[in-house]
């Protein structure tokens, strides 16, 4: 696999001496999960050390995989079919990669602690390597492995490398709490050690496989095979998962340096489709396909040869960090995925509307920029971060206030590039539960999109039943006279929902909500009680009453 184009990075191997405890003569298994690649994968060149046998496993874990026909899309309990069609894309493209240079990619299906238990004795296994994972659900996994191992007197390797930082090392470095912002992040993080020495390139040759013995190794499945009906999308995939493609589109991002220099994400434009103004790599850099620390070191040889160049938290750089300061507050912060048991979260009395909910996830809320950034998230996998923003905030504190781990599940489900830590930061963020308290600045769901995309093109393109309309109504098509509606053959309440809200009142009643929420916990220094919210809750549905009864004399009146 060739890694570099011209002015990238040049690479070389680690030296042996790196690797002080290494034996010859043994078996050893590397254990894919993420990181699913050749490149600047230290767990898998440490596998690969004077071993007689290597055994490159991925196991298909139910707990992710298993096909779930009650979900509102097609795809497993937690993941869609387009994060999962990517993921077995990429398992392909790995086998491959591990084919050119005398290997190959072993799949095996079933619990992982039972699969793994079992692979270790069938193949006399004595180093087991994988890379380090802050996601709970591997933490307690890998626990459990790790004890088997070290019992069986088996050599454990687990390096970071799916982010810049080791995050336990930045919450030490910090006094034992994780910064709470990205600029203190980055200032107790500096520069990566690793970025002293060059990183290593995809490996010329690894020890062959050995004998499988009675383990049902199979070949990577397809989405038929796992069970799912493999539905023919209306438009091509707009990702192709591997770290072939990965390099490809790093290779294709990074050619323009003077935009890789001038680069700020918060002027990039949500409504760009055809031509998306970010170098849309999430995915590959989630499942490892990409590595976070090449794209870091590749920007960082740019930018040395720029004249000027933006700087964290806005340049591309700053992405990065902003990556790796969720990974270490979400490693540092128990129940960081939930509001109840989470320090750091504001307990607030959100709404339970299920109503509501799935208006909002299908697209159906009546508010054009809102729907065609639903309809884009379940047809790409993938939405700008603005249009996340604008999402979320109206989900939660901008009109439905509807509980922002809710919204949480419906990203989680939907997005190629969804990631435990970053996805629920960016909702502890976008609720105003925790990061940002400014709960009075909303994403208005009526002009925030026309500032970027007046004539609606973005609207027309997901929500082609408005593409006729006039652009003076794109945005708000329920106030375009019955005429203007007919002659664009889109009848508001029938060919298009009505708006399930007055955002001008729901925002505001939203606003007074998170300020009664707000003096609670400000209150209680945080300590809020199931009671204590059920009773706020009843309060505020009280004063709402009585504002509503006032409006209605008023109009009387």
């Amino acid at each position: 696999m060739r890694l570099s184009s011209q002015n990238l990075t040049r690479f070389t191997l680690p030296s042996l001496n790196q690797y002080p405890n290494m034996t010859s003569g043994l078996n050893s298994l590397m254990w894919f999960r993420k990181g699913l690649r050749v490149h600047d994968n230290p767990a898998l060149e440490y596998a690969a050390k004077n071993s007689t046998q290597v055994y490159p496993l991925f196991i298909i874990d139910p707990h992710y995989m298993k096909a779930d026909p009650t979900a509102f899309s097609p795809g497993s309990r937690f993941a869609g079919l387009t994060r999962i069609r990517f993921l077995l894309e990429s398992l392909v493209d790995l086998d491959c990669s591990l084919k050119k240079i005398g290997s190959r990619l072993l799949v095996l299906h079933g619990e992982p602690h039972d699969v793994l238990i079992s692979c270790l004795k069938e193949w006399d296994i004595k180093r087991l390597c994988f890379e380090y994972d802050t996601d709970p659900y591997y933490q307690a996994l890998d626990a459990k492995v790790k004890s088997h191992a070290l019992e069986s007197g088996i050599e454990i390797y687990s390096p970071v490398s799916h982010t810049l930082f080791n995050p336990a090392e930045i919450i030490q470095k910090n006094g034992g709490t994780p910064p709470m912002n990205c600029l203190s992040f980055s200032k107790v993080a500096g520069e990566p050690e690793w970025l002293s020495s060059s990183l290593s390139t995809s490996l010329s040759a690894i020890p062959p496989v050995g004998d499988v013995g009675t383990c049902e190794v199979s070949e990577v499945p397809t989405v038929k095979q796992l069970g799912y009906e493999d539905i023919q999308e209306e438009e091509p995939p707009i990702f192709k998962g591997g770290e072939s493609e990965a390099l490809r589109r790093l290779r294709e991002s990074i050619k323009d340096k003077e935009w890789v220099a001038k680069f700020e994400k918060p002027n990039t434009d949500p409504s760009a489709f055809k031509k998306p103004a970010t170098t849309m790599l999430s995915p590959y850099l989630k499942f490892g396909c990409l590595s976070s620390r090449y794209f870091y070191q590749c920007i960082k040889d740019i930018e040395k040869e720029a004249k000027n160049h933006t700087s964290p938290p806005v340049s591309l750089l700053g992405q990065l960090f902003w990556r790796d300061f969720f990974y270490t507050v979400s490693y540092g912060t128990p129940n960081f995925d939930h509001m109840r048991g989470n320090k750091i979260c504001r307990q607030i009395h959100w709404n339970n509307d299920d109503e509501l909910l799935a208006a909002w996830r299908d697209a159906r809320t009546g508010f054009p920029w809102i729907d065609a950034i639903m309809v884009q998230l379940r047809k790409w996998g993938w939405i700008h971060h603005l249009a996340r923003h604008s999402v979320a905030c109206f989900l939660t504190r901008g009109d439905l206030f509807i509980h922002w781990e809710k919204g949480r599940d419906v990203f989680e489900r939907l997005l190629v590039d969804s990631d435990w830590s970053i996805n629920n930061g960016n909702w502890l963020w976008l609720s105003c539960s925790s990061f940002f308290y400014q709960y009075h600045r909303i994403y208005s769901p009526l002009s925030f999109g026309k500032k970027y995309d007046p004539n609606g093109a973005y609207i027309r393109h997901f929500l082609p039943v408005l593409k006729d309309m006039p652009k003076e109504y794109i945005y708000e098509p329920w106030t375009a006279p019955l005429s203007i509606q007919t002659k664009a053959k889109c009848i508001i309440g029938k060919d298009y929902p009505k708006p399930i809200i007055s955002h001008e009142i729901a925002s505001k009643e939203c606003k007074r909500k998170m300020a009664a929420a707000y003096e609670l916990n400000k209150k209680q220094n945080g300590i809020v009680s199931d009671e204590d919210l059920h009773n706020l809750r009843a309060q505020v549905e009280d004063q709402s009453q009585v504002t509503v009864s006032r409006r209605l004399k008023q109009k009387l009146i």
